[in-house]
């Protein structure tokens, strides 16, 4: 008998609604819906368009209950840090604002005038990150905050309106930088520190927990009959991470990509210490307690700020032709430490680049395939220099590296195998809904356990595999170690 879920996977840019199935051991899925998201602009405040989110969520379950299968199970996930506000009765509170609002830039600043910055990290393991749910409820207003009012990152909120049952899961809640991830518990330190209710947090509950069935309502409108609404892992990168299909025992670490990076391992237990701290490693919860122990970077958002430069200039270039430039340029004709606060800002970025390779006293890139070169080799030497970090600070030495991320970069791929000199596994684009959709099936006890739901990702899904050629590389790496632009040498 085949086992059929529904993934609701949701980013910050697109989501879509997939369809799994699990038949004598082996996984299939299948999209069915897709899905823009788009922030509203309303006045001088941007917000989500959570009531057209769910409007495609239900379409997606009705594209389903058309085909008329007998689905187990249903769960979301979502991107962090945003959350969502409903009344005692269920009635979601608008807006939902996005983290880029311009209200966000004073919340870091009102939290760190009450708590001290060493208190926050002790008490979370989260770096600090303008967009945190922390930062931005410290300039929320009180009256949506309520006591009877209930808080619920984006995810669990989706759950929350498809059962009626209202818990947060712990994956999404040590995002918000508002949960202790030693105690297990929300920080009633920094929720009183805030002068917050602490009866707005929800129950706190493990990936795969079943809050109940779908609500009748929405089951006769997209006839999709009395599945069970499991709370999965809610964030992303904790659904995907369970759809990696790692081996028991080995060391493995991660990199997911995009317009930034985030690059880390698995850990049994939170790392919290001055030495995290200052080398801005975050701890996050996944499945069955692991900790998510990562450093977020910077990514592709350089690139596509050059491309905007370009384009401004009337020098539009297709993406394929650049990377084909990119390829034809000199390897490592110049080197950038994107760690510079100069690259933390938009606009400009060519000249900064190029200003940059000026007071090192490099060659300057002038054209498009150059520039790129220099900084997919830049971002790859940046990832080994943090791999080392995290090898440093968990003792571990990692043999292999998994990428996840829908809109990739060949060609980094291949740099940061050959910069970090360990095989890289490509994992599938839908490898976040793969992970949503095991949890679902380990909650149903369809699967036994962690290890043979792996077993079953790795039969079902291939992987592209890249092997590195170092050559040159060390050498690279050692010569970004040395480049200090002039104005900081002389500091």
């Amino acid at each position: 008998m085949d086992n059929f879920y529904v993934a609701c996977d949701l980013g910050a840019d697109s989501g879509r609604v997939s369809l799994g199935s699990l038949h004598k051991g082996r996984l299939t899925l299948c999209e069915i819906r897709r899905f823009p998201n788009k922030p509203i602009q309303e006045k001088n405040s941007l917000q989500w368009d959570i009531p057209g989110l769910y409007h495609e969520v239900i379409e997606g379950l009705r594209s389903i209950g058309a085909h008329e299968e007998p689905i187990d199970s249903i769960s979301c996930n979502a991107w962090n840090s945003d959350y969502m506000l409903f009344e005692s009765d269920g009635t979601l509170i608008t807006p939902t604002y996005h983290h880029s609002d311009p209200r966000s830039e004073a919340g870091m600043k009102e939290v760190l005038s009450r708590i001290p910055w060493e208190t926050v990290y002790d008490e979370t393991g989260v770096q600090k990150n303008r967009a945190s749910t922390l930062f931005q409820l410290a300039v929320e207003k009180s009256k949506r905050l309520h006591r009877n009012h209930r808080l619920m990152p984006v995810a669990d909120g989706f759950n929350y309106l498809l059962a009626g049952v209202p818990r947060v899961e712990m994956s999404s809640a040590s995002t918000t930088q508002l949960y202790n991830p030693q105690t297990k518990s929300w920080s009633e330190r920094l929720i009183e520190a805030l002068r917050l209710p602490l009866e707005l947090f929800p129950e706190v509950v493990p990936a795969g927990t079943k809050l109940g069935a779908l609500r009748p309502e929405i089951a006769r409108e997209t006839g999709v009959e009395n599945p069970q609404v499991i709370s999965s892992c809610s964030n992303e990168i904790a659904a995907a991470l369970v759809g990696l299909p790692v081996i028991k025992g080995e060391a493995w670490a991660y990199l997911q990509t995009g317009p930034h990076a985030v690059l880390g391992t698995e850990l049994l237990n939170p790392l919290i210490n001055d030495v995290t701290r200052e080398w801005k490693f975050t701890n996050e919860l996944g499945f069955g307690g692991a900790v998510r122990f990562s450093k977020q970077l910077p990514g592709l958002w350089i690139l596509d700020e050059c491309r905007q430069y370009w384009r401004e200039r009337d020098r539009e270039i297709d993406g394929d032709l650049l990377m084909h430039l990119a390829t034809s340029s000199e390897p490592f004709e110049c080197l950038v430490n994107f760690s510079d606060p100069r690259f933390e800002t938009p606009g400009d970025m060519v000249q900064k680049i190029q200003a940059f390779c000026r007071e090192t006293g490099q060659h300057v890139p002038r054209k498009p395939g150059p520039v790129t070169r220099c900084i997919l080799e830049s971002l790859a030497l940046l990832y080994r220099k943090t791999l080392n970090e995290l090898s440093c600070v968990t003792g571990r030495d990692f043999s292999r590296l998994y990428i996840l991320g829908e809109k990739g970069n060949s060609l980094l791929h291949h740099f940061t195998a050959n910069a970090l000199q360990i095989p890289v596994f490509i994992a599938p684009p839908n490898v976040t809904a793969i992970g949503n959709i095991v949890v679902q099936a380990l909650a149903l006890g369809h699967i036994a356990s962690i290890e043979e739901a792996r077993d079953i990702v790795r039969s079902s899904f291939k992987m592209e595999t890249i092997m590195p050629h170092a050559a040159a590389w060390d050498a690279a790496y050692a010569r970004l170690a040395e480049l200090v632009p002039v104005e900081q040498s002389n500091a």
